[in-house]
């Protein structure tokens, strides 16, 4: 069977070149290729043509579909800009849109994941990650002097720091022995468990164990690295990776320590951000640890580690004939100060290469004439405490991790200070416990007044939990207009709406129901079963955070008022 036809299983093992582009894409099944998948989504293998630039060389597992635009997205955005001057061994990572729009879940533990992994780190639904090892080094038997080559790992998981340490023990290997390598690396993935939030795992690959912890919603906000269990089992001593997805904050904040609060606070209000940096790492890193700055809110915009003159949303984003969009960019292109002027905030970090041409319309300041951020006044007064500590942990020579688990700690304490009232007014709104019956519909949630929420901050406001001052009342008015407030509200809204739904079933659980029953009629009975059922398969599918005993008196319940109807009915509710 062709690699690209149909939606035929796909060949057990095997590398295929890439094959023509696909508008749709029709439901893998999950084997042989299930542990595979519930980590990556394919490898490619990106190579410089002569006559064609940059081209898809292989993707793999060998059925894996791609559109024709999300193969040349690929292409362009897993090669370092030409202004990049990247020589070498250069890693990075990009994020793109999925073309035909969200996908349905097809993996088997997707909501198994989602319901136990922190929302930072659940699966995309609608973009990949490309994770890069790119290699450019003189070599006098290609026609242009350069072998130029990208290895690629695409993947919905945020797991960069695992995926960019993979790339490290693969990519030099492959370069030297191309396919039979990758082969048996994709081979020993899909052997590894699938990654199950909470455990720490042991991922084998190339001669080497890979030891990580994938981090649950209920496992401490500090960072620290996995336990060091089973070892004495394995030989030789695995690769211990401290976090599967942070960043070392403080190397990739340095440059711009002075404005971390003011970039705090451009991503709380989901505002439009170009980071302009010299090479493709440089920028990803940027932007990957800007987005991390909310946590634990999710971040709710679009962001974009790397982006290209060549991306398809190229004009999406640059059109002057609408706002900028709630977008965090990443370019290495000096192309961007002039097409993207009219955006309110621009990054500027390290000096930009000048090497190849730039277009004659670019006129770029001397690099001392560049402010390295052009954005308004910040709400809140800068905390000279943090940046006095940080500055001094520099004289001490104090290590990186340690420099920056104080400024993910500031962060996340800046972060819950601010939405502490929110969560507290918005429980709040929630009915009392007291007013839900079982033979009534529950309650509403009251919807939510800002006017109230800004006047419940006097005695119940940031201040409680953060020294910070300044014009928090102004901070939360924008932020009402943000998108992560908006994303914010739908979680915490959608999370009790099924609070109120377990009340409203442990309520029917806890009364008599034979005594309900006693005057009701038929129809009003089989409409008790018939709820009674819905709510049993959605609290069974962990979607309702009701407890078992719960679920089997509700099962016990309906079994009882079945059993009370007439045999044609029982049937019908019941057939065999």
């Amino acid at each position: 069977m062709d690699a690209l036809s149909g939606a035929g299983p796909r060949r057990a093992r095997g590398l295929g070149a890439a094959g023509p582009g696909s508008s749709c894409r029709a439901a893998r099944p999950p084997a042989p290729w299930a542990r595979f998948s519930a980590w990556l989504e394919c490898v490619c293998v990106v190579t410089f043509d002569l006559e064609l630039g940059q081209a898809l060389e292989l993707v793999y597992p060998n059925d894996f579909r791609l559109t024709d635009k999300e193969k040349s997205s690929i292409c362009y955005l897993s090669f370092p800009d030409s202004h990049s001057g990247c020589l070498g061994d250069t890693q990075f990572s990009f994020r793109m849109r999925q073309c035909g729009g969200q996908r349905s879940p097809w993996h088997a533990n997707d909501r198994h994941y989602h319901s136990r992994a922190p929302v930072a780190l659940q699966r995309e639904p609608a973009h990949y990650f490309g994770y890069v090892y790119f290699r450019q080094v003189k070599d006098s038997s290609v026609k242009r002097g350069y072998f130029q080559k990208s290895l690629v790992l695409v993947s919905r998981l945020p797991f960069v720091q695992l995926f960019q340490a993979l790339l490290s023990l693969i990519a030099p290997e492959y370069f030297d022995k191309l396919a039979p390598c990758l082969e048996a690396v994709c081979s020993e993935i899909d052997q590894w468990p699938v990654p199950m939030p909470g455990q720490t795992l042991n991922l084998p690959v190339m001669g080497v164990v890979v030891q990580v912890h994938i981090p649950s919603r209920v496992d401490k906000s500090e960072s620290s690295p996995p336990k060091q269990r089973d070892q004495e089992n394995l030989l030789p001593a695995p690769m211990v990776l401290a976090s599967v997805h942070e960043l070392d904050l403080f190397r990739c904040f340095r440059p711009v320590l002075t404005h971390v609060q003011t970039l705090w606070e451009l991503m709380l209000l989901g505002e439009p951000l170009l980071v302009l940096a010299p090479s493709p790492d440089v920028s990803s890193e940027m932007v990957l640890a800007l987005t991390s700055c909310l946590q634990p809110l999710r971040f709710c915009c679009d962001f974009r580690p790397y982006f290209t003159i060549h991306d398809s949303e190229f004009k999406e984003f640059t059109t002057r004939t609408q706002a900028p969009p709630n977008v965090v960019l990443g370019v290495t292109n000096p192309f961007f100060i002039k097409t993207l002027q009219h955006w309110p905030h621009i990054l500027r970090v390290g000096e930009p290469k000048m090497s190849g041409d730039l277009p004659k319309q670019v006129k770029l300041k001397k690099p001392s004439r560049l402010k390295t951020l052009d954005t308004k006044p910040a709400y809140l007064h800068r905390d000279k405490a943090l940046l006095k500590r940080l500055l001094k942990g520099v004289q001490k020579k104090r290590p990186s991790d340690v420099q920056s688990a104080l400024l993910r700690r500031h962060l996340l304490e800046l972060t819950q200070s601010f939405i502490i009232p929110l969560e507290h007014y918005m429980a709040s709104l929630m009915p009392l416990q007291k007013s839900i019956t079982p033979w009534k519909t529950p309650p509403q949630i009251r919807p939510f007044s800002q006017d109230d929420f800004l006047r419940s901050l006097e005695h119940a406001g940031p201040q409680l939990t953060c020294i910070l001052k300044g014009d928090w009342l102004g901070l939360y008015r924008r932020f009402f207009k943000s998108p992560h407030f908006d994303g914010w509200y739908r979680q915490r809204h959608k999370e009790m709406a099924l609070k109120l739904e377990a009340l409203h079933l442990e309520a029917i659980c806890e009364a008599n129901i034979e005594t309900w029953m006693k005057d009701k009629s038929e129809v009003e009975v089989v409409d008790l079963v018939l709820k009674l059922r819905e709510k049993l398969v959605r609290a069974q599918g962990h979607q309702l955070p009701v407890k078992e005993a719960t679920l089997q008196r509700a099962q016990l319940y309906i079994e009882t008022v079945i059993g009370s109807l007439p045999k044609d009915l029982q049937a019908v509710l019941c057939p065999p």
